[in-house]
Parts: structure tokens; C-alpha cells; sequence
């Protein structure tokens, strides 16, 4: 017996014994436990959940099961492990802030955003959601391997069908031994987009498939900062990218607070705003007064209320540096590939999963042609049986049992084993004229769709195409909008030649909302058409400026302090038709207390053009453009401003326009802009016109021969004014009067260039709006009083006075896009009254002012 044990016995280095034995525990790790398959992107424990409930009949159809009867048919047949481990994966699998597609349909408590724990399983229930059936579709016609079980008694797939790219719709994360995987979620129609592009061109790029892949889609949304993470990840397979929450600025009271909506994906709500109060009470964080979460089943919403001295994007800035409110998201898209872990970039993602479903149509294919040759056997053997029924009948009667009937029939007419079953199972209402038709048709139809079936296996393009339609099936009835905005973060860098140079559209509303839309938004109308929305503003809010410009066009912000901002027009985020827009506090870093007053589009700095500025002390400047070519992020000094004054309006202009200038207290003033030399970037000005003590200018527009001068007065008052009865004077002087101003209509508010086309927009200081025709406002001389526009209150007066197209939310045709400013146009008049974001860089000039 010792000898036998003794000759068992082998000597091992123990180094080596460690080595194998640890790379076989790794690889079981990372093939079987913790990676996904490219094919479906499941792990085996999501793959055995699913094929568990699909063999327990918890089909979208039928009523929801417990999730203890789900689990222990999962452990008990497919999964040795832990019942807790497969019922979080199943919580997990019905979470809509987990997957951006849930595969389970749960019905009770399964946990919540704030980090809850889902009830336990014999109190919660479940059945498959109705897209993942479209993850077993047809797994029962030999589309896919099956092996068998841990202990050998039953069977399970290696691999599911996936009629969809589930790796990149729905994300994955593991951890394995030595290597991890963190793929996100994506939109399933822009997933599905990208396959029907690779359909067609199987040597598409993967950066050519971000054409339709445009970046992840997280099911809680929130924004994305910046494309570089995604192209590098898309590129290479690793990447990162930076998430952030959605939020806005609210008013309440003369006092703001910021409101969460959404939060960046795998954030814990409750977490977050434990991390907050702790920054407040810390004292790391300042302005905050009250914090509220006021979540509820309608959505997301935490309150950060804050004081009236505090700037809200400064405190806004402090939350996205110091909390979860801003996040990064590893991508790292590890995946089994043909056993073996594979780092993928986003082609060969796409390239594996549409491999997987030309083998998945091509055994289906092959199941329905074998089953179809199989049945239009045995009809063809009841074709000979019908042919020849009497004789059959006579055999059948003159045989001792059924073997010797069966063997007759096989003998005397060459049938087949089942050809000759089938005609001794036939039934004698088979006999009838009825049913030999539809025998005959039945095999006349099967016969077309074996001839189709062969078809398809001889012709891969006939694969493709079923792919490609039944791909598009499933886009249709499960895609929804993009979640998640892919917006320009701070630290990103856009590589501009991936940016389609396109016409688009920017909308910016009265209280500093901004979008971008493609032209397309606007379709072509007939004249008198209904038009569509524009924008979804607030009641007291409107859309008030409305250009088309090109993507790669700048965009100049000007504000009251003489700082002057830039983006490019594709960093405006592109949002849907309704959507209001962001604010522009959230797109440039202004400082508390300044105010955006125009914006200009700039295709180019050319140095035949210029900027011209007008201040509140009546002092102009005249600016080359050229000169504002390198804006920084912080801003740089358009026009250095004394102490009592502020910028009023710029106006881009050739150096040879002519320039009006009104005043509170009625008087004008027109002449050359020739009148005024050009001089840098910092310089204070020149006079422009001589104001009388306690008057200040109100308002500065280019002179157009074919338009009318409009005032309006403090106390609701206006008129219309031929251009023509302003004469050219010189510059500096007191001008001449513009309108006779008394107590009873009060200083003047606004002096604007209009047209009888245009609307007004009137808005009084307590809020109130008015919008009128242009046509109906009275044409009178500069020396009278002007008709009451709008009813003004004792303790009201008129605060702002806007221009705006009659068809700004209902364009009527392409003659509407050409016919709005353009970013080749001389600047619009702007007036964005918003806040502020943070501190500004100042950059002096050496050229010097003239008072």
C-alpha cells in the first residue's frame, strides 16, 4: 500500500506548481466570472439570468415572478455561487439610473439613486423586460452553442443571440485578476446607426463611426465635457471622460439658487449631498444657505439655496471642483474575444458583434431550411399517398401490424422511413379535396422558401441586409433622445477638423440663454404657414437675438465693464427646438455684477474691419478687429473705462459708417465715423457727444438710409422718425434734440435703427411684457412727445426695449434664413442682463486714450 501511495507521489518545483496554478484560477476569473463577451457583452452570471427566466416563462407577457424563485433557479442549475451575488446582479439589471436599457421588468423596491438597498428577493418581483427577449430571440433554433452545466445535468448557452450591440448599449464593468473593464452606456439608435454604417462600408474607420456614435449616452443624463476622451477611446480603447451634473440658476427673491436635475452617472445622490453640507459646515465652500433635496418620483431635484452677495457660478464652479457634481469616467473596453481578453477600439467592437450575428442568421437560416426540407419530405410523401389511395389502403389492410404495413409502403414506393410513418398517422378527413389543397399549397410555399433560404446561405450580402432590417426593427421600437449633452469642457481642446463645417443657428434669449440648432430645425414653409416653436422660454423671457452663422465662426461677448469674451459657435451646445438653452454664465467666466450687452459673430479678424464702441459719458471708440484675435478664457479689455462709466452697445462696421447716438434727455447725434481715428484695444475713446449734467446716452446704432430712428420713453411712450430729419454734425457736439421730453412721457429708454418688418419687445421694470408690430407705431418729427406704447403704472417705468423678427419662432421660408443676421452683418444690438462666473484676467494696451 506504501509503495502504491509512494509511486503517486511526484516531485514539483513549488514555484512553478504556483505559477500554473494562479494563471488557471486568473484565466477562470477572467473568462467565466468577471469579463464580458464581445458577442453579447454579458457576463456569464447576466447571460444565466436571463436564459434562467426565459426557461421559467417570465416573458413580458406574463405576470411578474419572485426574484427568490429566479435566483435559486439560476444557483441551482447554472450559477454555483452565492444567492446574494446573482440577486444584486438582477437588482442591478433593473435599475434605470444602472442601465441605460433595463434587461429586468422589477416590480417592488429595488433600490434607489441615494445608494438604498434594494428589498429582499422574496419580497420583490421580476420578469425580462420586453428588449431584452430581443437578447434571446431565436436562441431555441441552433443560433448559438449551448455546453453544458457544473454538475453536467443541463445545459446553457455560451453565448446569447444579442440581437442588438448590447457591449456598448447597455456598458459593463469587472474587475478580474490583473485587468478590469469599464465600458458606458451608449444610445441604442445611435449604436445602431453606427452598424448599419459598418453594413455599408466595412472599411468605415472608428473615426469616421463617431459620426453616428456620437459619445456615451448615461441613463441618470448630465452633461459630457468635451469629445477628446471619447475620440481617444474610441481610437485605442482607453480613454477617459468627464461627466458633470446638470444644473440650473434660479431667481427667487432677489436671491439665486442653483437646482441639480442630473447627476453624473454612478453618483450617490445622498452622498453628494452629505459631501456638500460637510464643505459648508467646513467652511470650504461659502454662500450656501439652505440645502434641499426635493426629489420625487417626477425627477431629480436638490435646492442649493445661497446668499445675495454671492456669485452663483463662482459657487457653482467650487461644487464641480470639490464634489461628485463633476466626474470622470475611466473607459477601458476589455472584452473576451474569442476566449481570450482583448482591449477593442470602437471598429472592432462593432466588427465582432456584426460577425457574431452573420453566424447567428446563418444557423438560423440553416435551421429553417433543414426544418423546412423535413417537412416538405413528409408532404410529398402524403402527395404519393393521395395519388395512390386506394392501392395504400388495400396495403394497409392486407398488412398483419404496422412494421409490415411500413415496410410495404417503403418497398412499393420508395419512401422513406417517416414519409411512410406519416401516411400510417394520416387521418382519414386528410382524404377530403379540401385538404389535398392545402397540402399542395403548404408544399408550394415551403418549396419558395427553401429556394429563399438556400439564397441566403449562398449570398452574404442577403445576411446583411436581414441584419441591417431587423437591426432597424429594433432602433424603431426601443430608441429614445440622446440623454446625455456632449458639451465643451474648460480643460478640453477640440481638434476643429472633426467639426463639420456647417450653417447653424444661435438663438440667445432676453435673460442670457443660449442654444444652437442645425438650419434643417427651421424647415422650409409657405408664406402665412403656422411656423414652429423656437424655444420654450419663461413668460418674461424671449428669444431676442437670432443669427445664422457658420460652426467654426467666433462668437464676441462684450459686456458693461469694456471685457470682451469669445467662443467659437459649435461650443454653444446644440440643443433640441424647445429646449431653452444654457446659460451664458455657465459658457464664459464673467465676473459678479458684469452683464453681457452685445454679442457680434466674426468669421474672420480681417483689418478692413472694426469694432465701434459707445459708453453710458457719451465717449466712442473706433477698434481695428484684428486686434481681438487672441481672447483668453478669463477675457481680455475691449475699452478701459473710467470709474462712472459703462459700455453700453458695439457694432462691427467697415471704418466708414455713420454712427447715432441718443440720450435720456432727448437729444441725438449723428456723424462719420470717419469722425473718429482708430486707436488700440484699451484705449479709453473720444468724445462722441457733449451730455448735459445728470444726462447719459441710452443707446448707439449704425445709421441705414432705408430705416426709421425708433424712441421710447420711460413712461411707455414712443415714436417712429425718418431717418433723414437727423442732419450729419460733427462729432463731439450736443447734438439736436430727437424727441421733446416731458413729465408726462418721461426720459428716454432706447434709441434703435428699425424696420416696419421687426416687432417690439417691451419689458417694464416690474416684469411686465409687451409685444407689438413695428408697423403700428406712429411716424412723427423729432420734436414731438411720441403716443403711449404700452400703460405704465405710477411706480413702473420702462426697462428694456427690444427689436425682434416677426418670424423669430416661425420662420416662412429660406428667404427668412438668408434675411437673418449673418455672422458677415454688422453686430446686432444685444442686451443679456445675467450674472456672473468668476474672477477675469485684465490686459493693458500701450496706446493711448484721448478724452
Amino acid at each position: 500500500m506504501a509503495e502504491e501511495m509512494n509511486s503517486q507521489i511526484k516531485d514539483r518545483d513549488i514555484g512553478v506548481e504556483m505559477r500554473e496554478s494562479f494563471m488557471d484560477y486568473a484565466m477562470s476569473i477572467i473568462v467565466s466570472r468577471a469579463l464580458p463577451d464581445v458577442r453579447d457583452g454579458l457576463k456569464p452570471v447576466h447571460r444565466r439570468i436571463l436564459y434562467a427566466m426565459s426557461e421559467l416563462g417570465m416573458t413580458p407577457d406574463k405576470p411578474h415572478k419572485k426574484s427568490a424563485r429566479i435566483v435559486g433557479e439560476v444557483i441551482g442549475k447554472y450559477h454555483p455561487h452565492g444567492d446574494s451575488a446573482v440577486y444584486e446582479t438582477m437588482v442591478r439589471m433593473a435599475q434605470d439610473f444602472s442601465l441605460r436599457y433595463m434587461h429586468v421588468d422589477g416590480h417592488g423596491n429595488f433600490g434607489s439613486v441615494d445608494g438604498d438597498m434594494a428589498a429582499a428577493m422574496r419580497y420583490t418581483e421580476a420578469r425580462l423586460s420586453k428588449i431584452a427577449m430581443e437578447m434571446l430571440r431565436d436562441i431555441n433554433k441552433d443560433t448559438i452553442d449551448f455546453q453544458p452545466n457544473y454538475d453536467g445535468e443541463e445545459s446553457e448557452p455560451i453565448v446569447l443571440p444579442a440581437r442588438f450591440p448590447n457591449l456598448l448599449v447597455n456598458g459593463v464593468g469587472g474587475i478580474a485578476v490583473g485587468m478590469a473593464t469599464n465600458i458606458p452606456p451608449h444610445n441604442l439608435g445611435e449604436v445602431i446607426d453606427g452598424v448599419q454604417a459598418m453594413i455599408k462600408n466595412p472599411d468605415i474607420t472608428s473615426m469616421e463611426l463617431m459620426d453616428y456614435i456620437h459619445g456615451p449616452d448615461f441613463p441618470t443624463s448630465g452633461y459630457i465635457l468635451g469629445r477628446s476622451g471619447i475620440r481617444q477611446a474610441y481610437q485605442t480603447g482607453r480613454g477617459s471622460v468627464t461627466m458633470r451634473a446638470k444644473t440650473n440658476i434660479e431667481e427667487n427673491n432677489n436671491k439665486a439658487r442653483i437646482i441639480v436635475t442630473e447627476l453624473p452617472y454612478q453618483v450617490n445622490k445622498a452622498r453628494l449631498v452629505e459631501k456638500i453640507a460637510e464643505l459648508v459646515r467646513d467652511k470650504k465652500i461659502d454662500g450656501i444657505t439652505d440645502l434641499r433635496d426635493e426629489s420625487d418620483r417626477n425627477g431629480m431635484r436638490i435646492v442649493i439655496e445661497l446668499r445675495r452677495d454671492v456669485n452663483p457660478g463662482v459657487v457653482l464652479n467650487n461644487l464641480y471642483k470639490h464634489t461628485a457634481m463633476q466626474s470622470t469616467f475611466g473607459i477601458n473596453m476589455l472584452a473576451i474575444v474569442n476566449k481570450e481578453p482583448k482591449i477593442l477600439n470602437l471598429r472592432e467592437v462593432l466588427y465582432h458583434y456584426l460577425q457574431h450575428q452573420i453566424e447567428v442568421i446563418r444557423r438560423r437560416t440553416q435551421f429553417e431550411l433543414k426544418k423546412a426540407e423535413a417537412r416538405a419530405h413528409i408532404l410529398e410523401g402524403l402527395r404519393i399517398a393521395l395519388d395512390h389511395i386506394d392501392e395504400i389502403i388495400a396495403l394497409i389492410r392486407s398488412s398483419s401490424n404496422t412494421d409490415a404495413a411500413r415496410e410495404g409502403l417503403i418497398e412499393r414506393f420508395s419512401l422513406s422511413h417517416d414519409q411512410a410513418q406519416a401516411i400510417l398517422d394520416m387521418r382519414l378527413q386528410r382524404l377530403t379535396g379540401l385538404e389535398r389543397e392545402r397540402i399542395e399549397n403548404e408544399y408550394n410555399e415551403l418549396m419558395v422558401k427553401i429556394k429563399e433560404y438556400r439564397e441566403i446561405l449562398a449570398n452574404e450580402h442577403l445576411v446583411l441586409e436581414i441584419i441591417s432590417t431587423e437591426l432597424q426593427e429594433i432602433r424603431d421600437r426601443f430608441s429614445d433622445d440622446r440623454r446625455t449633452e456632449i458639451t465643451v469642457g474648460e480643460e478640453s481642446i477640440l481638434d476643429e477638423d472633426l467639426i463639420p463645417r456647417e450653417e447653424v443657428i444661435i438663438t440667445i434669449t432676453h435673460t442670457g440663454y443660449v442654444k444652437r440648432l442645425p438650419v434643417s430645425t427651421y424647415r422650409s414653409q409657405k408664406r402665412g404657414g403656422r411656423g414652429v416653436v423656437g424655444m420654450d422660454t419663461k413668460d418674461t423671457d424671449f428669444v431676442e437675438h437670432l443669427f445664422v452663422t457658420n460652426s467654426h465662426n467666433y462668437l464676441m461677448f462684450f459686456t458693461d465693464k469694456g471685457k470682451v469674451y469669445r467662443l467659437k459657435a459649435y461650443e454653444i451646445p446644440e440643443l433640441g427646438r424647445t429646449a431653452r438653452g444654457t446659460p451664458i454664465i455657465n459658457l464664459i467666466q464673467i465676473e459678479q455684477g458684469e452683464s453681457v450687452n452685445a454679442v457680434i459673430p466674426v468669421q474672420e479678424f480681417e483689418s478692413d474691419k472694426y469694432l465701434f464702441f459707445a459708453t453710458r459719458q457719451g465717449v466712442v471708440k473706433k477698434t481695428p478687429l484684428e486686434d481681438y484675435t487672441n481672447i483668453r478664457k478669463g477675457g481680455l479689455i475691449g475699452i478701459s473705462l473710467r470709474d462712472d462709466d459703462a459700455l453700453i452697445d458695439v457694432k462691427l462696421t467697415d471704418g466708414q459708417q455713420e454712427i447715432i447716438m441718443g440720450t435720456a434727455h432727448g437729444m441725438s447725434i449723428r456723424f462719420s465715423e470717419g469722425n473718429v481715428r482708430s486707436m488700440g484695444r484699451s484705449a479709453t475713446g473720444v468724445k462722441g457727444i457733449t451730455l448735459d449734467e445728470q444726462d447719459v446716452v441710452i443707446g448707439m446704432d449704425v445709421v441705414d438710409q432705408e430705416l426709421d430712428v425708433l424712441i421710447v420713453t420711460t413712461k411707455g411712450y414712443g415714436k417712429r422718425t425718418p431717418v433723414s430729419d437727423y442732419r450729419m454734425q460733427t462729432r463731439g457736439g450736443k447734438g439736436i434734440k430727437t424727441i421733446n421730453v416731458t413729465d408726462k412721457n418721461g426720459a428716454v429708454v432706447s434709441l434703435k435703427m428699425v424696420k416696419t418688418e421687426e416687432d417690439l419687445m417691451i419689458i417694464t421694470s416690474s416684469g411686465t411684457l409687451i409685444r407689438m408690430s413695428m408697423e403700428g407705431i406712429s411716424t412723427m418729427g423729432r420734436y414731438t412727445q411720441g403716443v403711449k406704447l404700452i400703460h405704465i403704472r405710477d411706480e413702473d417705468a420702462v426697462a428694456t426695449v427690444s427689436r425682434i423678427d416677426k418670424n423669430e419662432e416661425e420662420p416662412e421660408d429660406e428667404e427668412w434664413i438668408e434675411g437673418a443676421e449673418s455672422s458677415d452683418s454688422e453686430g446686432q444690438d444685444s442686451t443679456l442682463d445675467e450674472g456672473s462666473v468668476s474672477d477675469a484676467e485684465v490686459e493693458g494696451d500701450d496706446s493711448g486714450s484721448e478724452a
